[in-house]
């Protein structure tokens, strides 16, 4: 391995794109190319990417304006949202939630939503301020086959819907979907059984690595369909079981680096850090720090 690739991985590992030692933040000279090329990668290479809101559901709950302002100066270039309880847009009209988007240097690509009840409303709201998706985060483990059935055509019509809007529609998935049912597993019907036109996906890496399964090879086994992956890490030090296991991006057993650029090659679009967990940390603190790892990745 060369030195080169070995400091380039420690950085990714480490998060100290920031703090290179001294002997790197001095003026480069010409033929210094080698150590200027170490450096640019060190950087990262992820021009944009995203919180999902949720991260940090307390603030919100508080103070969504003062929350998202925080956020936004983490370095996030992009929002993900969710709905709690005062609506995608926080109790603010599409346009003015625009504004605040826009005077922040920040895109409200997506959100969580009930995409069940009102999706017409919610499409053309989207729509309106130039939205990329409305995302159906959760239908929960079902009894049978059957039913993902009749979710595989439910999100078709609600895909064209949304089309309708200018908007896509997508699925976010949970580790019940990988699970056996009937002799299938139900992600797999939903993913073959849904219009690429009209259904796209959000990898939850987290439920998917959680239920035994490898993101990378369902990524690659379904190219172009996985348009928006959640980064959240599995903490080492709980069972594997354990449900509710994420903690700070990089600091986990999942191998990001592997895993996004294997998104990347195989259309996945936007990458959001998600976090649930926050053990010996506080949802702002891990955004910032989820942020500057996300700074700093190299795949």
């Amino acid at each position: 391995m060369t030195n080169r690739r070995k400091f380039i991985q420690i950085s990714s590992a480490l998060g100290v794109g920031a703090f290179l030692p001294l002997q790197f933040c001095s003026p480069a000279k010409k033929e210094e190319s080698t150590t200027d090329a170490i450096l640019d990668a060190a950087k990262g290479i992820l021009d944009d990417f995203g919180l999902q809101l949720y991260s940090v559901k307390e603030n919100m709950a508080e103070d969504p304006i003062a929350t998202i302002k925080a956020v936004a100066g983490f370095g996030y270039t992009q929002l993900e949202g969710f709905d709690g309880g005062k609506g995608i847009f926080w109790g603010m009209s599409p346009t003015e939630f625009k504004k605040l988007m826009d005077d922040l240097g920040v895109k409200f690509i997506a959100s969580h939503a009930n995409t069940f009840e009102n999706l017409e409303q919610q499409a053309e709201q989207a729509g309106s301020i130039g939205m990329q998706y409305l995302i159906c985060p959760w239908v929960g483990p079902q009894k049978s086959m059957d039913d993902f059935k009749r979710l595989a055509d439910d999100f078709n019509k609600q895909g064209e819907i949304c089309k309708k809007h200018g908007v896509k529609f997508a699925y976010h998935n949970h580790g019940y979907t990988f699970d056996l049912l009937d002799g299938q597993i139900p992600q797999d019907y939903l993913m073959e059984n849904t219009d690429p036109g009209l259904v796209d996906f959000e990898m939850d890496t987290y439920w998917v690595y959680t239920a035994g399964k490898d993101p990378i090879e369902y990524i690659k086994k379904y190219p172009g369909r996985f348009t928006l992956g959640h980064v959240k890490d599995k903490s080492g030090d709980l069972p594997f079981s354990e449900p509710n296991g994420s903690t700070i991006v990089g600091t986990g057993i999942m191998d990001f680096p592997s895993i996004l650029r294997a998104g990347m090659d195989n259309g996945m679009k936007y990458f959001i850090v998600e976090q649930e967990r926050f053990e010996g940390t506080n949802p702002m603190e891990a955004a910032e720090k989820n942020a500057a790892y996300m700074k700093n990745l190299v795949f």
